[in-house]
């Protein structure tokens, strides 16, 4: 297990900090003090006493942690090391994805640990026959780049894990799925984030493998028709976590401008003097690297 790649960033969020000065920070203090945080579940009867979180807010360290994990989080390839996982720790990151949002609560979603070298040489398998094709898609002056990348890491990681999705699951009428079908599948992916999230405070890398053939997936693992496969990944402990995402230190494509990709009160809608306070604030906003 390896510590991130060191990169150096300004502290996130030091504008919004700065104004905060020693005298008002006492102030703050002498307020908490005087005013203690209550209780929110202290006068609601025993049956409902659980209904709000008792410390629902999150501290400067907290927030900038889970930033952190955010920003960091990389699709790793190669860096894989052999080390198992605990079952401690895998257990921590399956519980996050398990309480990963869902349409209706439905909970569509179910994990499917492979450590089996045998089970994972035949994905590996038909990840080559789909990587030769993928590769007569792309133009010409891009195939030697992408045939020079790394994809994967289905043999390398120590297990596994292929998240899918039961659109059946609860019957087919569910709340917040009445009108937009595949919210669903949205729900399974949101699982996919809340794992890979954890999987990163956890120093553990994670590597989505999406160059496969569903039907050799469902045949190697034994996923019957009406599960759809979500997510393959790959997962372990790693050497280094890149400080770039990988395709874009290769000069695949560069990360677009936040600016570029907002639209306000309506599809390509232009910035009012709101919105450029918003444009303007993203510009001073730093990611959570170290």
């Amino acid at each position: 297990m390896s510590s991130p790649t060191q990169a150096q960033s300004a502290p996130a969020y030091a504008d919004a900090r700065a104004h905060l000065s020693h005298d008002s920070h006492s102030h703050l203090q002498r307020d908490a003090q005087a005013h203690p945080p209550t209780d929110p579940n202290a006068d609601l009867p025993p049956e409902t006493s659980t209904r709000f979180q008792a410390d629902p807010e999150f501290g400067f360290a907290e927030r900038d942690a889970v930033y952190r994990a955010i920003h960091t989080r990389r699709d790793v390839r190669g860096e894989f090391l052999p080390d198992p996982v605990p079952d401690e720790v895998l257990a921590r990151v399956l519980t996050a994805a398990h309480h990963a949002p869902s349409v209706g609560f439905m909970q569509p979603w179910d994990f499917i640990v492979v450590r089996a070298r045998e089970v994972r040489a035949k994905i590996h398998a038909d990840f080559l026959a789909a990587h030769a094709e993928a590769e007569q898609m792309f133009d010409e002056d891009k195939r030697a780049t992408y045939r020079n990348l790394k994809l994967e890491g289905i043999l390398e990681s120590p297990l596994n894990l292929c998240i899918t999705c039961d659109r059946s699951r609860h019957g087919p009428v569910v709340i917040g799925r009445t009108h937009i079908g595949a919210m669903d599948v949205y729900s399974a992916v949101c699982a996919v984030q809340n794992l890979w999230l954890a999987a990163r405070a956890e120093n553990l890398g994670v590597g989505w493998v999406s160059i496969l053939h569903p039907p050799a997936l469902r045949a190697a693992l034994g996923i019957p028709q009406e599960i759809i496969p979500i997510a393959y990944l790959c997962i372990g402990y790693v050497r280094d976590f890149h400080a770039r995402p990988e395709l874009e230190a290769a000069g695949w494509l560069k990360r677009m401008p936040l600016p570029e990709l907002l639209h306000f009160d309506g599809w390509q809608g232009a910035a009012d003097e709101a919105g450029a306070r918003l444009v303007n604030a993203i510009g001073r906003a730093q990611p959570v690297v170290r």
